[in-house]
Order: C-alpha cells, then structure tokens, then sequence
C-alpha cells in the first residue's frame, strides 16, 4: 500500500506490505527499491516497508565536492524520518550502502535491531585507492550510462569475473532501472570512497551483520571490521553468497534475519 506522509517538513514516501512488527528494507545504490520484491514474501511476519529514497539522479554536479559525511548524513537522516513515520520501533534491514544507512540512521534513531548486509565500507587500504567514482563520473559525462554503470558491477558484484558480462545483464530483470540510477550510483560511491569507519559506532539495538563468500573480499573484511565496532553484533557469512545475497538467496538470508530477531 503506498503511503506518503510529511513528518516536520520532510516528504517520506514508502510502501507497505502485510502487517506485524516493521522491517524498513533499504536498498543500495546500485537498485531500486523493487531490489526487495523476492525477499518480501519471506518476511511474512513482519511489515515490509519499502521507501523511495530521495534524491537519485540529483547530485552529479556536486558529487565530488559534497563530503562523504554529508552525503551519508542526508541518506541517515531520510531513515530517521522514515523511523518517525511507522508505527512502534521498526527493524531496519539495509544492503549494500543502505546497510551503511541504515547502521548510521541507528547511532540516533530509536529501533529495535538492525540487520546489515555488506555494509559499503571500504578498509583503509583500497579507500587509498578507489577510483570507481571519478571514473563512473567521466562514462556519464561522455553519455556512456549503460558503460558507467557496468564498471559497477564488473568491480563490485562479479570481481572474479564472469563470461559474458552482456547476456547476464541481459537477464536481470532491475538492469534498465540499474542505468538510470546511474548519476546516484556515482554519488553514493563518492560518499563510499570517503567514509572512514570510526573507532566505535554507537548503536543501542543489537545488529545483525551479513556477508557472503562470493561476493568482493574487501567487502567480507568490512562486514567483520563493522562487526567489531558495534557493541552489540552477530557476523554471519553465507557460503557461495555473493554481494547480492538479499535478493539473490532471499530464503536462506531471510531464514537468518527471522533467527536473529526471535532471539
């Protein structure tokens, strides 16, 4: 059921699916919310509240000169809003950057757990290097989207690489909504690129951390290096998983999700 309400001036826009406790899922940059339409079904307890975040395709321009905290600020920010609109104290059940968001939104938004897979985290040693952006940025530029956008997932989900690139995209079914989101991908890995974890993230609920072993190495070492800086986590690895294991193995990641919670 789509729901748009004003909660002290902010527009927040999101749709609802069956009743129970909330569980907002928010989806990375890399997708549109419809990223969550196979693990839906499997939270069939719960209130699945899918938000439009705001702001895709509006922040090019200044991408490079916005801080890494103020764009994650913003996006934090969004889902503390969205918190304020739902009823009681939802779950927030983030992939990718928005797992990211989410753990943020938590270090002051009152919820009852946080689930996070493969927070966009870079370790220190590969943000040193990152480059992604800058040149996701120029493909845009020279009106090369689809191009801009296949450099993300030939780095971030198929690192290993894959044999024909072409007809896999082909067949995925979020791939043309993937390329129009391709000025807010290059934003979001701007803010990646300059985020640095701190010493400790200072979130009250306990946190659910998720990882697979297909998916990029740096991203299983973040997952554990956000692990050890929360005070209250449980690390979860999924064997032959990759960094779309939400929507890629919806079942198997939501069966952990539902163990976490009933604890």
């Amino acid at each position: 059921m789509p729901t748009n309400q004003s909660i002290d001036g902010t527009e927040v826009a999101y749709e609802r699916h069956g009743d129970g406790r909330p569980v907002v899922l928010l989806h990375g940059g890399m997708a549109p919310r419809e990223y969550w339409n196979p693990v839906v079904p499997h939270l069939s307890e719960y209130a699945a509240v899918v938000p439009q975040r705001p702001g895709f395709g509006t922040f090019l321009d200044d991408s490079a000169e916005t801080s890494a905290d103020e764009v994650i600020e913003r996006e934090a920010e969004y889902v503390r809003t969205l918190v304020d609109a739902v009823d009681g104290e939802p779950i927030l059940f983030g992939h990718s950057f928005g797992a990211l968001t989410a753990i943020e939104a938590a270090t002051e938004a009152t919820v009852e757990a946080v689930v996070a897979y493969e927070p966009a985290v870079l370790p220190k040693e590969y943000r040193k290097e990152a480059d992604l952006a800058s040149r996701m940025e120029e493909l845009v530029e020279e009106g090369e989207r689809r191009e801009a956008v296949k450099r993300y997932v030939e780095q971030v989900l198929h690192p290993d690489g894959i044999d024909d690139l072409d007809a896999w995209l082909a067949e995925w079914p979020v791939w043309p909504d993937c390329v129009e989101l391709a000025e807010e991908v290059v934003r979001m890995n701007y803010a990646v690129e300059g985020y640095q974890l701190p010493e400790r993230l200072d979130v009250d609920a306990p946190v659910l951390v998720l990882t697979g072993t297909d998916g990029p190495d740096f991203l299983r070492k973040s997952a554990r290096a956000v692990h050890d800086v929360l005070p209250e986590s449980r690390l979860v690895e999924f064997d032959g998983v990759s960094h779309s294991g939400p929507s890629e193995a919806p079942g198997l990641v939501s069966a952990e999700v539902e163990a976490f919670l009933g604890r």
